[in-house]
């Protein structure tokens, strides 16, 4: 018994960490310029919505607006059409903000791409979450000039992720969940969770007890993470990504209940049984600056920031033509 007990669990970790491998296909000495202006973007962004020394959130409405302007002017700059889907809380209104880009076919199935754009009380929250804001805001760019194959494709920038409404009904991204069609094909859901620290110190990563067992210590990838019934949607993703970017990347899919695994916008789609994964550096893993003042625009590495998000419009563009395999 003690055999196939140790038997079942090796199997079950093969399951949760096994990922794709594929080779690299794309060049990066063709793309140099290109990712050279995106990090130029990037850090604009990050810096814009992350001017306010006390944060993006219900307490400061007044440093939430803004924010919420910012979002909305980069994507008419780009001739996208954003709507609100608002809700109240308390009598105080707050907006998800949705672009709807259609495919190129007739198939009614969306991928929703989100990132939550509030930031914790006292916290400017560069990497979390403008970093993930910036991210969405260049996808858009993207698809503003290659229309997505097959697939529909729906971008939201978040509210309320942060304390008090984390992982609580007043969540922007669970409302928005449960305001949904009961009938509309949902692909899956991407969701950006700080994305934007990366380093190459020894021991710089950490993990959730036993994971440390089967991933580096050094914090210089980007994380591709779901439960298990969005297995097939992590190891897409991630073969995706590691066709099109040279950025080291780890993925895993784990049971809910595991510290981190559910934290962030994706967890709310899981609730209604979609397939759902999160796109971040780990945050607290690895990231000292994680809900604090200190989480300023100069901690970011946006060189790397900006290589992840290329890869990124890759995976989205993969997906919206291929589906999850």
């Amino acid at each position: 018994m003690i055999f196939l007990g140790i038997v079942g669990l090796a199997t079950l970790i093969g399951y949760m960490t096994w990922m794709p491998s594929p080779a690299l296909l794309l060049n990066e000495d063709e793309i140099v310029q290109e990712i050279e202006e995106l990090e130029v973007r990037l850090k604009a962004h990050v810096e814009t919505l992350s001017r306010s020394k006390i944060g993006r959130n219900y307490v400061n409405e007044d440093h939430l607006t803004p924010a919420k302007n910012y979002i909305v002017n980069q994507f008419e700059q780009l001739d996208l059409k954003p709507k609100f889907h608002n809700y109240e809380i308390y009598g105080d209104e707050y907006s998800n903000i949705i672009v709807d880009i259609p495919s190129d076919k007739e198939n009614t199935a969306v991928l929703i791409v989100g990132a939550h754009y509030d930031s914790v009380e006292h916290s400017p929250g560069a990497n979390d979450n403008a970093s993930g804001v910036g991210a969405l805001i260049e996808i858009a760019r993207h698809f503003s000039q290659v229309a997505p194959k097959h697939y529909q494709l729906r971008l939201i920038a978040f509210a309320n992720e942060e304390p008090p409404f984390f992982q609580t009904e007043e969540m922007g991204s669970l409302v928005y969940v449960q305001s949904m069609r009961g009938d509309e094909d949902i692909l899956g859901m991407i969701s950006i969770e700080t994305i934007g620290y990366y380093t190459n110190e020894k021991g710089s990563q950490k993990y959730p007890k036993l994971f440390s067992y089967f991933y580096p210590d050094t914090g210089n990838f980007v994380s591709f993470i779901g439960n298990m019934q969005s297995r097939g949607l992590v190891t897409s993703s991630i073969s995706l990504f590691r066709e099109n970017s040279a950025v080291p990347s780890e993925g895993v899919a784990s049971p809910g209940l595991v510290p981190g695994v559910g934290w962030s916008d994706h967890w709310s789609f899981w609730l209604s049984g979609y397939n759902a994964i999160m796109v971040t550096d780990t945050a607290p893993y690895r990231y000292e600056h994680y809900h604090e003042s200190t989480d300023t625009p100069d901690k970011l590495n946006y060189g790397q920031y900006a290589r992840v998000v290329f890869g990124l419009s890759k995976v989205v563009e993969g997906l919206l033509e291929k589906g999850i395999e």
